[in-house]
């Protein structure tokens, strides 16, 4: 029998293990507190940086992997474990393919197992707390930003409120030799009350959480979270096209990060982007969140700043 959109969604494929049932409609409601939620496919050299302050920061984090052939949710135990934080972590499997940005996302319904916008409702509808936060497999805290985030978790857990977690490009050239992107700021929300206003609903080329209107907004200052990229991966696959990137004004972010991708596999250095070497014995994206970063002068003098929600935010709630 199919769930009513009140209590969640069911999907196309008839696939009833992974019908949505929203998680302030179970018995008992949400209880309080912060959840990250990552998203994952194959992100084991990411992991080991990504998960200990964030796990620190946070309430609860849960890990949805989907379908990653490099050992991601073995890394991300033996991580946990390490930290001594297993008793925050949750890990579930997604695993259905699911369409990439852009062309492809735009070509499967919204309720298929297959859509960006089911698979994100389904990782979030696993979230038990009253509040959550959109994280990538990817996304470092620094020293400020741990404490930073750790500080307001446990004060936005009964608020209605927005949260835009600034984070900086970190391309990463060997365990010692990286750049670090200052000349354009990607301020996006990543932090939301669960609740049935802040859902996600399918957009042109991505998905995108729904907000009433109006809805309070609170940013973080620069310098707190970087995003590692490999300038010897494949740092666009989850993009049908991006030769796109060029030719939407919706994709301003991404252009940047392809031409500055691009341009240092070039052995160019492009404006605002910093060339950075760590210390004899300490691996570059532990000298750049724990020292370059926190020590650098502030403000952060940064270039642009982007939100790619701004542009195709939808405001309907549901």
């Amino acid at each position: 029998m199919a769930l009513p959109e009140a209590a969640g969604l069911t999907n196309l494929e008839g696939h009833a293990d992974f019908d949505i049932t929203w998680p302030w409609a179970r018995p008992g409601g949400l209880r309080s507190g912060s959840t990250a939620v990552l998203r994952v496919k194959d992100e084991a050299p990411s992991l080991p940086f990504v998960l200990p302050p964030l796990l620190r920061a946070m309430d609860h984090v849960l890990v949805v992997d989907n379908g990653s052939t490099d050992g991601s949710p073995d890394v991300v135990v033996e991580t946990a474990e390490r930290a001594g934080l297993a008793h925050r972590l949750t890990q579930a499997s997604y695993p259905f393919a699911v369409a990439r940005a852009g062309a492809e996302h735009r070509a499967v319904h919204e309720r298929s197992v297959h859509s960006l916008a089911y698979f994100y409702n389904w990782c979030f509808a696993q979230v038990g707390t009253r509040y959550s936060f959109k994280w990538d497999g990817d996304m470092v805290l620094t020293a400020e930003g741990e404490a930073s985030l750790a500080d307001l978790a446990w004060q936005v857990g009964d608020v209605q409120s927005i949260i835009r977690v600034p984070r900086h490009g970190l391309y990463l050239d060997g365990p010692s030799h990286a750049y670090l992107d200052l000349g354009l700021r990607n301020a996006e929300e990543w932090g939301f009350p669960v609740g049935p206003d802040f859902v996600f609903a399918k957009a042109f080329e991505w998905e995108v959480r729904t907000t009433p209107k109006p809805v309070r907004s609170i940013g973080l200052p620069h310098g707190l979270c970087v995003e590692l990229k490999y300038l010897d991966g494949d740092e666009f696959a989850h993009w049908t096209d991006p030769a796109s990137f060029a030719t939407s004004h919706r994709n301003k972010r991404k252009r940047r990060e392809w031409a500055v991708f691009n341009a240092l596999n070039a052995g160019e250095v492009p404006e605002g982007v910093h060339e950075i070497h760590a210390p004899d014995g300490v691996h570059v994206v532990d000298h750049v969140t724990r020292t370059w970063l926190p020590h650098a002068p502030r403000p952060l003098e940064v270039g642009t700043v982007v939100s790619s929600d701004d542009a195709e935010r939808a405001r309907r709630p549901g």
